[in-house]
């Protein structure tokens, strides 16, 4: 109804030729004018005529919008009938949409909630119209409905799972500027995030406060964010949440963080029932923590008296990132791991620079005032001896603190490590998580990769964007899933691709924050970066069959809006895994038509790994110049179901798989 309002310009109650040819253009349909004139006739039945009432226009839409390719395949399916019996629809689901055991029930229950006659309702059949609403219903989806519940494994070792986690979690925009706030929790863990930020500074009047330091972005208390914390850690998902607190305050106001932690978190903290061994110091797993939230951070050293109420933690015990300064390496603008390097824009670049400018002065003062000490204490674990040849930049030591003892006896699991050398590093114990900004990360990627995966399998670790990235842009963070690590920390302020291949990818095991790793990659050797990475291992074929798109939009940024030309679609079809099986192909382009487009065009692709690809669909508006974005859906390849189904949005593509 409200589209046929919006078209009757003159308020008559009835639409003209002219105003149903203006509609048709802004629905970014491109029918001949004749055709378009045909079908107004025979729509047109009443005494009015040259013009079509609502009912009438009702009819004329349904003339124009009946998709061919679903009347063909009814038609094949039904033996030529205008409908499909219950027989007939058993016979679809199973020969075309590989369902198992298909009962007459389920048919039944698929023509009564779907087909809009009545009387096909009573005759137990199933109209195109009836069809046509099923396969665009998100029964007819194209995501696994099983996978919207836990499905995986959760009795493995923590260090056995990708993590879903954010970065600098507090903040709501870029990383100098912009406001802190405490939602911010509430809206991460709400989208399936199970490890968030918490950067620690000492405020006024005793209270520790969040924010991120040396820069102007605002403050918050972190005792609202502790009781955001614990209201809503728990409500979408009920897997554990990893804290991940960068510890920068005095003892003083650490007790207080320790007070509010146990007074406000209770029971979520307690971990003494969770059977884990001390002896092997084996990661508990994800099911024995549920409803428990566990604190990441620096851990006072196990031989210090334990009547001491505070001690230092020297840089061996850190996995701090605040301190971490980098240069992103290069090679002709590339990264070491190949991709492109941040790019940045003027006020990004200004930003960047008064924040290091601020950062290094601030870092320089307070370097005068201690000098770097040596912890004696440090655990034998981390003095093993390192190999001479250091062909990775691990980055500075840095300076120690002191530590509360209340704090550090928070800290079970999750003990912040500083990485020295990922191949002697966790052999004694895996009871601990390094965090590696991804510059450094990047090296290790491009020169020891299979390395990084056996790290991966020993402990966990955690990867944060770059200081360059001021303007709280995201990385790629598909490099690193390859080798295994395990939080992969994203700015959740800022949309886009990093995120929706994030949301994929815990998608699909019931979006709780946990994903398994492939088996390959949580025990034996496993080098992501080889042509064949799995010899002998037969490789995975995926074929795609493009089938047609429905009500596409115009270029969300159309400089020329509702008066622009008619779109131009094709569809991009990527690959995004392993290194070797990254891949991209399109479709033809569709010229003048994004109401119906028909592509009927077949992609083939083979994969070696699977179980960590994600499949990404893209439609584009072609432009002699460019291309336009018109929208997206990415989902896990083991996520696909077969047969013929809806990538749906706001609009349909048709997508068959096999």
């Amino acid at each position: 109804m409200q589209t046929f309002t919006e078209a009757d310009k003159n308020g008559d109650g009835n639409l003209s030729i002219g105003e149903v040819l203006q509609l048709l253009h802004k629905l970014n349909v491109n029918l001949p004018r004749e055709k378009v004139k045909e079908m107004f006739q025979e729509a047109d039945t009443d005494d009015n005529e040259g013009s079509l009432a609502f009912e009438e226009f009702c009819a004329f839409y349904k003339m124009m919008s009946t998709r061919r390719d679903l009347y063909i395949l009814l038609l094949s399916y039904s033996h030529q009938k205008e409908y499909m019996d219950l027989r007939d629809l058993q016979r679809f689901l199973e020969a075309e949409q590989k369902m198992f055991n298909v009962t007459r029930e389920h048919c039944q229950e698929i023509i009564t909630l779907f087909e809009p006659n009545p009387q096909n309702v009573d005759d137990m059949v199933l109209g195109i119209d009836g069809f046509t609403n099923y396969m665009r219903s998100p029964a007819g989806d194209i995501f696994n409905p099983e996978h919207y519940q836990v499905t995986q494994d959760m009795t493995q070792p923590l260090c056995n799972y990708y993590i879903s986690s954010s970065h600098n979690t507090y903040l709501t925009g870029d990383q100098f500027l912009s406001q802190s706030r405490v939602d911010m929790y509430a809206y991460v863990l709400q989208t399936g995030c199970r490890c968030v930020e918490v950067d620690c500074w000492d405020g006024p009047d005793g209270e520790p406060i969040v924010h991120h330091g040396y820069t102007l972005t605002s403050k918050i208390l972190f005792k609202d964010i502790v009781e955001t914390i614990n209201k809503y850690a728990f409500l979408k998902s009920q897997y554990p949440v990893i804290l991940s607190i960068e510890n920068h305050c005095t003892v003083p106001q650490q007790k207080k963080m320790a007070q509010y932690l146990i007074e406000v978190l209770q029971d979520k903290l307690d971990l003494s029932n969770i059977n884990a061994n001390e002896t092997t110091k084996r990661q508990p797993c994800p099911e024995l923590l549920k409803g428990k939230v566990l604190v990441k951070g620096k851990k006072l050293p196990a031989n210090l008296d334990p009547s001491a109420e505070e001690g230092d933690v020297s840089d061996e015990s850190s996995g701090e990132e605040e301190e971490e300064e980098e240069e992103e390496p290069q090679m002709n603008g590339q990264s070491v791991n190949g991709s492109a390097a941040p790019q940045e824009s003027k006020a990004s670049r200004f930003l960047r620079r008064s924040f290091m400018g601020s950062f290094r002065r601030k870092k320089k003062r307070r370097s005068k005032k201690k000098n770097i000490l040596e912890d004696a204490d440090a655990d034998p674990e981390q003095n093993k001896p390192t190999s001479r040849k250091q062909d990775v930049n691990y980055g500075r030591k840095r300076k120690t603190m002191r530590l509360s003892r209340a704090l550090s006896d928070l800290v079970k699991y999750t003990k912040s490590v500083r990485v020295h050398d990922i191949e002697t590093q966790a052999y004694m114990s895996s009871w601990q998580v390094s965090s590696l900004n991804e510059s450094i990360t990047n090296q290790i990627v491009a020169l020891k990769p299979g390395q990084l995966v056996r790290f991966n399998q020993r402990q966990l670790l955690r990867v944060y964007p770059s200081n360059f990235r001021v303007d709280s842009s995201n990385f790629n963070p598909q490099p690193y899933w390859n080798c295994g690590c395990h939080m992969v920390a994203l700015n959740y302020q800022t949309d886009g691709r990093s995120l929706e291949l994030n949301r994929a990818k815990f998608a699909a095991n019931g979006n709780c924050g946990f994903v398994l790793k492939p088996k390959c990659m949580c025990k034996g050797a496993f080098d992501p970066s080889l042509d064949d990475p799995l010899p002998g291992r037969k490789k995975k074929q995926l074929m795609l069959k493009i089938i047609s798109g429905q009500q596409l939009p115009k270029p969300k940024d159309s400089m020329l809006g509702d008066r622009g030309e008619i779109i131009d679609p094709f569809v991009e079809v990527e690959i995004i895994g392993l290194p070797v099986d990254c891949q991209k192909t399109q479709t033809r382009v569709v010229d003048d038509n994004g109401f119906n487009p028909m592509w009927e065009e077949t992609l083939l692709f083979s994969v070696h790994l699977p179980q960590i690809a994600l499949v990404r669909f893209t439609v584009w508006d072609h432009d002699p110049i460019g291309r336009d974005f018109i929208g997206q859906r990415t989902i896990a390849f083991n996520s696909m179901l077969p047969g013929i189904h809806s990538q749906s949005t706001s609009y349909h593509i048709e997508v068959e798989i096999t």
